[in-house]
């Protein structure tokens, strides 16, 4: 098992180097099995790295900036920008939205390692997505642990200064397969788990085609929940005979049951009874509700489940070994 204690020092444990002249670094993207919501708050959280994930490649260049492009999983250029190594502004740019979150993921890694982009060194990099930018796999987290590597930083220190998530997600960017993982009174502790079941040929994740905002979620359940201590106490039971579960009957209860116990905390419509009432098996949304992936368990042969949901509308449906690392 991993810990992590977010202490202000801890970067310091860290050997600092001068920035290499190029290097090539690899990030998995992530789903999360169980402890949706409720991992922010301290319950134990079952996460799943996907075997598609994002590319980061970097070499010197001449002159004294950054030129960034950005590349999504068609080969298509999505975004590129000059980035100036005085302050990481975008002295221009396709999208400076997507610029100034760039601009503050550097400033921090920065923060981290005084001598990363020190030497006014200009630098090519570029970024290739191997799934597409509105799947919801992690292509911010996977960025997060592609700049980390490259800074010579540890990718968790850099994701809490960036964002209010959890931070599983970026845990997954560099996992090898499954992981436990829990905050705990400032503590992050995470381990890989032999998460193999033997069901997993009847458990497919589908794309419901809309990108749902981890930022919103997180907000929202923060107003909504009020029991919070209780929720995490049902997610902690929940992930623990998720994983202990050894049938794909017992497997579709679970998830009838998270569903359930979900849906009344957070005030929603499961998704199945929103999207998919008529499904002959059980639907589990993964992290935020409302978007990005769903798991579906049935009993169902793998083509006709591909098949139910492509006549929904719905042509994405990875089996479990196409999805999952």
């Amino acid at each position: 098992m991993i810990f992590l204690y977010l202490l202000p020092s801890f970067a310091l444990v860290f050997k600092r180097k001068p920035t290499d002249i190029k290097g090539n670094y690899y990030a998995h993207g992530k789903v999360l099995l169980t402890g949706e919501y409720a991992v922010l708050d301290g319950a134990k959280a079952i996460a799943l790295p996907t075997k598609k994930g994002q590319s980061l490649t970097f070499k010197q260049n001449k002159g004294s900036d950054i030129v960034w492009k950005a590349y999504d999983h068609l080969g298509e250029e999505w975004f590129s920008a000059k980035i100036s190594l005085f302050d990481f502004a975008a002295i221009k740019t396709t999208d400076e939205e997507t610029a100034q979150r760039l601009k503050k993921l550097l400033k921090n890694a920065v923060r981290l390692n005084s001598e990363f982009l020190s030497k006014w060194n200009g630098f090519k990099v570029e970024t290739r997505l191997e799934f597409p930018n509105n799947w919801g796999l992690g292509s911010s987290s996977t960025l997060t642990y592609l700049v980390a590597q490259w800074a010579d930083v540890h990718p968790l220190l850099l994701h809490f200064k960036n964002s209010n998530g959890s931070g599983y997600d970026v845990a997954c960017a560099g996992a090898d397969g499954p992981i436990y993982y829990k905050l705990e009174d400032g503590t992050i502790n995470w381990e890989e788990i032999d998460y193999n079941p033997s069901f997993k040929k009847h458990l497919h994740f589908v794309h419901l085609g809309k990108k749902q905002s981890s930022e919103d979620g997180i907000k929202y359940y923060s107003k909504t929940v009020k029991k919070k201590a209780e929720f995490v106490k049902e997610s902690n039971q929940m992930a623990t005979e998720m994983e202990r579960c050894t049938s794909l009957k017992g497997f579709i209860k679970l998830i009838a049951e998270n569903e359930l116990m979900v849906s009344k905390a957070l005030k929603l419509e499961t998704c199945k009874s929103t999207h998919f009432s008529d499904f002959n098996g059980e639907i589990k949304s993964l992290g935020a509700w409302g978007g990005d992936f769903v798991l579906a368990a049935s009993e169902m042969d793998s083509e006709d489940v591909k098949a139910y949901f492509a006549k929904k509308g719905f042509d994405q449906c990875l089996s479990y070994d196409e999805f999952v690392l």
